[in-house]
């Protein structure tokens, strides 16, 4: 599939095949895509805690939950939570002097490789960034002074892709000026 095509066919899925579980193979190479995504000053910091085993799985998802929010993720078979570890000297150095913290936006390049990964394998994913932090560190041993900044579920889609609703690139594209 050529890159543009993954991307335009990339969509947040909110639904999985709960009776088919993401394969192995599969999951490492999104995995893979994941620790090769690029970060400022290559200080990777995030640790990519996954969760397959289906009861801890739903409790996960459970925890995700909330307010109406995310009540989907109790069915993904697996959650891929991004947890912000610390970033090495020059990236630290270079957030202070240009006032931009890195390790976000790394994670976000990370989240996208993850996704597109996912995609590529015929597998769908949702990023999420609502659910009940304190509780699904505890579920997974998160070291509670660790920020857990999203959890990413993967599983097959059971729904039809939607027609992806985007602005026009006159309003979003501009060159030599804003």
């Amino acid at each position: 599939m050529d890159f543009l095509q993954l991307a335009a066919s990339r969509q947040s899925d909110r639904a999985y095949d709960m009776s088919r579980p993401v394969e192995k193979e599969k999951l490492e190479r999104i995995l893979e895509a994941a620790r090769l995504s690029p970060s400022a000053c290559n200080a990777q910091p995030w640790k990519f805690v996954v969760v397959t085993d289906a009861e801890l799985s739903v409790r996960v998802g459970k925890a995700t939950a909330g307010l109406g929010m995310n009540k989907f993720a109790k069915d993904a078979p697996v959650h891929i939570l991004v947890v912000e570890e610390s970033m090495n000297i020059t990236s630290f150095l270079g957030a202070k002097i240009k006032d931009k913290y890195f390790p976000l936006i790394d994670i976000g390049i990370a989240a996208a490789h993850i996704t597109l990964a996912a995609e590529s394998l015929g597998l769908g994913s949702c990023i999420l960034g609502w659910f009940d932090e304190k509780e699904i560190k505890k579920l997974t041993g998160i070291p509670a002074n660790k920020r857990l900044l999203l959890d990413i579920t993967i599983g097959y889609p059971v729904k039809e892709k939607r027609k992806k609703s985007r602005k026009s690139p006159e309003k979003v594209i501009s060159y030599n000026k804003y």
